[in-house]
Protein backbone atom coordinates (compact mmCIF):
# COMPACT_ATOMS: atom_id res chain seq x y z
CA UNK A 1 0.00 0.00 0.00
CA UNK A 2 1.12 3.18 -0.87
CA UNK A 3 1.16 6.34 1.67
CA UNK A 4 1.29 9.51 0.82
CA UNK A 5 2.97 12.07 3.04
CA UNK A 6 4.08 15.28 3.78
CA UNK A 7 7.65 15.15 3.76
CA UNK A 8 9.92 16.88 6.43
CA UNK A 9 13.69 18.14 6.71
CA UNK A 10 14.87 14.70 7.61
CA UNK A 11 13.77 13.16 4.32
CA UNK A 12 16.13 15.62 2.32
CA UNK A 13 17.74 12.38 0.53
CA UNK A 14 14.26 11.07 -0.82
CA UNK A 15 13.53 14.14 -2.06
CA UNK A 16 16.63 15.28 -3.71
CA UNK A 17 16.80 11.78 -5.33
CA UNK A 18 12.79 11.52 -6.98
CA UNK A 19 13.19 15.44 -7.73
CA UNK A 20 16.55 14.69 -9.62
CA UNK A 21 15.05 11.16 -11.14
CA UNK A 22 11.72 13.38 -12.42
CA UNK A 23 13.95 15.77 -14.22
CA UNK A 24 15.48 13.25 -16.21
CA UNK A 25 12.39 12.07 -16.94
CA UNK A 26 10.43 14.92 -17.79
CA UNK A 27 13.46 16.65 -19.65
CA UNK A 28 14.03 12.97 -21.89
CA UNK A 29 17.61 13.24 -20.12
CA UNK A 30 19.89 10.15 -20.56
CA UNK A 31 20.17 8.04 -17.14
CA UNK A 32 23.42 9.22 -17.05
CA UNK A 33 23.02 12.71 -17.25
CA UNK A 34 25.08 14.43 -14.51
CA UNK A 35 23.49 17.79 -13.15
CA UNK A 36 25.47 20.70 -12.07
CA UNK A 37 26.33 21.86 -8.59
CA UNK A 38 23.83 24.62 -9.29
CA UNK A 39 20.57 22.61 -9.72
CA UNK A 40 21.49 19.94 -6.98
CA UNK A 41 22.40 22.66 -4.49
CA UNK A 42 19.60 25.21 -5.22
CA UNK A 43 17.28 22.39 -5.05
CA UNK A 44 17.96 21.04 -1.76
CA UNK A 45 18.48 24.70 -0.41
CA UNK A 46 15.05 25.18 -1.47
CA UNK A 47 13.63 21.73 -0.08
CA UNK A 48 15.08 23.01 3.28
CA UNK A 49 14.67 26.72 3.42
CA UNK A 50 12.00 27.21 0.53
CA UNK A 51 8.52 28.52 0.95
CA UNK A 52 7.46 25.09 0.20
CA UNK A 53 5.32 22.27 0.90
CA UNK A 54 6.36 18.71 -0.29
CA UNK A 55 4.60 15.33 -0.45
CA UNK A 56 5.79 11.95 -0.91
CA UNK A 57 4.52 8.75 -1.88
CA UNK A 58 6.43 5.83 -0.31
CA UNK A 59 5.39 2.10 -1.30
CA UNK A 60 7.48 0.88 2.49
CA UNK A 61 11.07 3.03 2.16
CA UNK A 62 10.80 2.95 -1.82
CA UNK A 63 9.90 6.57 -2.56
CA UNK A 64 7.70 6.16 -6.13
CA UNK A 65 6.25 10.00 -6.24
CA UNK A 66 6.05 13.71 -5.39
CA UNK A 67 4.27 16.49 -5.40
CA UNK A 68 5.11 20.02 -4.68
CA UNK A 69 3.40 23.73 -3.45
CA UNK A 70 5.37 26.77 -3.71
CA UNK A 71 3.63 29.65 -1.62
CA UNK A 72 3.87 32.97 -2.97
CA UNK A 73 2.73 36.30 -1.41
CA UNK A 74 2.17 38.98 -3.88
CA UNK A 75 0.37 42.38 -2.64
CA UNK A 76 -3.17 42.10 -2.02
CA UNK A 77 -6.03 42.53 -4.44
CA UNK A 78 -9.66 42.65 -4.54
CA UNK A 79 -9.47 39.05 -5.67
CA UNK A 80 -6.94 37.74 -3.80
CA UNK A 81 -6.87 40.00 -0.52
CA UNK A 82 -4.37 38.05 0.98
CA UNK A 83 -2.11 38.26 -1.41
CA UNK A 84 -1.08 34.70 -0.50
CA UNK A 85 -0.93 32.58 -3.90
CA UNK A 86 0.72 29.46 -4.64
CA UNK A 87 2.02 27.05 -7.68
CA UNK A 88 1.54 23.13 -7.87
CA UNK A 89 5.25 21.81 -9.48
CA UNK A 90 6.95 18.71 -9.90
CA UNK A 91 4.06 16.06 -9.64
CA UNK A 92 5.59 13.02 -10.73
CA UNK A 93 4.70 9.36 -10.36
CA UNK A 94 7.08 6.28 -11.41
CA UNK A 95 6.01 5.10 -14.53
CA UNK A 96 5.03 1.83 -12.61
CA UNK A 97 3.22 3.16 -10.01
CA UNK A 98 0.93 5.59 -12.47
CA UNK A 99 -2.95 4.97 -13.28
CA UNK A 100 -3.34 4.01 -9.08
CA UNK A 101 -4.37 7.47 -7.85
CA UNK A 102 -1.34 8.30 -6.68
CA UNK A 103 -0.68 11.50 -8.68
CA UNK A 104 -4.13 12.42 -7.45
CA UNK A 105 -3.85 11.93 -3.71
CA UNK A 106 -0.96 14.05 -3.56
CA UNK A 107 -2.23 16.84 -5.30
CA UNK A 108 -5.49 16.37 -3.41
CA UNK A 109 -3.26 16.29 -0.16
CA UNK A 110 -1.27 19.66 -1.14
CA UNK A 111 -4.92 21.34 -2.25
CA UNK A 112 -6.03 20.84 1.21
CA UNK A 113 -3.36 22.06 2.79
CA UNK A 114 -2.44 25.51 0.69
CA UNK A 115 -6.26 25.83 1.44
CA UNK A 116 -5.48 26.18 5.51
CA UNK A 117 -2.82 28.26 4.99
CA UNK A 118 -5.24 31.06 3.04
CA UNK A 119 -4.04 30.95 -0.35
CA UNK A 120 -6.83 32.11 -2.65
CA UNK A 121 -5.14 30.91 -6.00
CA UNK A 122 -3.40 27.71 -7.26
CA UNK A 123 -1.41 28.00 -10.50
CA UNK A 124 0.44 25.60 -12.36
CA UNK A 125 1.96 24.53 -15.84
CA UNK A 126 0.44 21.42 -16.93
CA UNK A 127 2.01 18.79 -19.38
CA UNK A 128 -0.14 17.02 -21.77
CA UNK A 129 0.21 14.01 -19.38
CA UNK A 130 -1.28 15.94 -16.59
CA UNK A 131 -4.04 18.14 -17.99
CA UNK A 132 -6.77 15.67 -17.60
CA UNK A 133 -5.87 15.12 -13.64
CA UNK A 134 -6.08 18.85 -13.16
CA UNK A 135 -8.95 19.49 -15.04
CA UNK A 136 -11.06 16.34 -13.07
CA UNK A 137 -9.99 18.38 -9.86
CA UNK A 138 -10.98 21.59 -11.40
CA UNK A 139 -8.08 23.69 -12.59
CA UNK A 140 -9.09 25.79 -15.38
CA UNK A 141 -7.60 27.56 -18.22
CA UNK A 142 -5.92 31.47 -17.64
CA UNK A 143 -5.98 33.91 -19.83
CA UNK A 144 -4.53 36.25 -17.40
CA UNK A 145 -1.24 35.47 -17.52
CA UNK A 146 1.92 36.76 -19.74
CA UNK A 147 5.27 35.44 -19.02
CA UNK A 148 8.97 37.52 -20.04
CA UNK A 149 11.48 35.03 -20.01
CA UNK A 150 15.15 35.28 -21.17
CA UNK A 151 15.51 38.93 -20.38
Amino acid sequence: MVEIKIARQDDIESLMSIRLEMLKVVNSLPENYEYSDEIINESRDYFLNGDQMTVLACDGDAVVGCASMSFIRIMPTFDHPTGKRAHLMNVYTKNEYRRQGIAQKMVELLIEKTCEKGATEISLDATSLGRPLYEKLGFTDSTECMVLTNF
